[in-house]
């Protein structure tokens, strides 16, 4: 079943990966055409989408099948530093190029409306991300987790950036028509604006992908002390899955643990906060616990599929 989900999903990844290249490829060759560097500074806006899509894509592949969480720094990510480094160094090059060439312009005065078709272009731009964003999110519901906030992060900053590309086309048209010289510094106003925001995005993708988000999953040995101490815990009869994830200083964990299925919820609910003062009190830096209690199942063999109404009844001698 999950493989099933998975499928559409991974599908709505790639799609999101292609639009934003054809995408920036399109608002590249319009305001290359119709002198709108705010255009191309969302041009590169677009390919910053398409890089940060592809690092989290491999972060998603990569991520352990395991129960317990493993370390964001396991030897496996050694790939994904090098990849996002090369993507970052392209766009580091193309928003300092844009920056210094809309400093350069306001400086001496060489301020060139775009054409209307520039306008038509970021509507249009518009209009096909936020179609894709309601695609893409529909599909990350069906697996639910990190990626579902990351799209909603992506697409609200890539809103700011469209808004701000799209007062700058706009106000610098309507600066031509009414004659308001002051509105045609607009244009590279949004472009720098953009460009700024570029980099503050290759800032997040470097530093995320070389030391680890500022929320990151925590080593396997702390998620194994963590597991210990709960399986302490009087009436815990395992733990089955266990994440602790960092917060600045702070750590949060959440766990599911099997209980005996014949006791009643409300001695479910004690053994699992028992579990929680216990890891609060025993580790100081963890802030928050969450944990979901769960009905023990042996499974097949160690479970008959025939039961009887007598199979509450104690099997041992009293």
């Amino acid at each position: 079943m999950r493989r099933e989900q998975a499928a559409p999903a991974d599908s709505a990844a790639w799609l999101g990966i292609a639009n934003h290249i054809v995408l920036a490829a399109f608002k590249g060759v319009v305001g290359l055409l119709f002198d709108s560097r705010a255009l191309l500074a969302d041009a590169l806006y677009s390919a910053s989408d398409a890089a940060a899509m592809v690092s989290d894509k491999f972060k998603l592949h990569r991520r352990p099948k395991k129960r317990i969480v493993q370390s964001v720094n396991a030897p496996s990510r050694a790939g994904e530093p090098l990849l996002v480094i090369i993507l970052s160094v392209f766009l580091l090059m193309g928003s300092f190029q844009m920056g210094i060439s809309s400093i350069a312009a306001v400086s001496k005065g060489d301020l060139v409306p775009p054409g209307y078709l520039a306008g038509v272009a970021i509507v249009i731009s518009i209009a096909l991300k936020e179609a894709l964003f309601q695609f893409q999110y529909r599909q990350s519901r069906k697996q639910p987790g990190e990626h579902t906030q990351f799209l909603i992060e992506a697409h609200r900053y890539s809103w700011y950036s469209s808004v701000a590309v799209l007062i700058g086309v706009f106000g610098t048209m309507t600066g031509q028509a009414m004659e308001l010289p002051a509105l045609l510094y607009l244009d590279p106003a949004a472009a720098l604006f953009v460009a700024w925001m570029v980099l503050w995005r290759v800032y997040l993708m470097v530093r995320g992908s070389v030391y680890g988000s500022l929320i990151s999953e925590m080593q396997e040995e702390d998620a194994t002390r963590f597991i210990e101490t709960v399986q302490r815990v009087h009436g815990v009869i395992t733990v089955e899955e266990l994440k602790a994830q960092e917060n600045g200083h702070y750590v949060t964990i959440t766990a599911r643990i099997s209980v005996n299925p014949r006791i009643t919820v409300m001695e479910a609910n004690d053994i699992a906060n028992r579990a929680k003062v216990l890891l609060m009190n025993r580790f100081s830096h963890v802030s928050d616990v969450s944990i979901q209690v769960l009905p023990y199942d042996p499974g097949y063999p160690y479970k008959s599929n025939n039961e009887g109404p007598g199979d509450d009844l104690p099997t041992l001698i009293q």
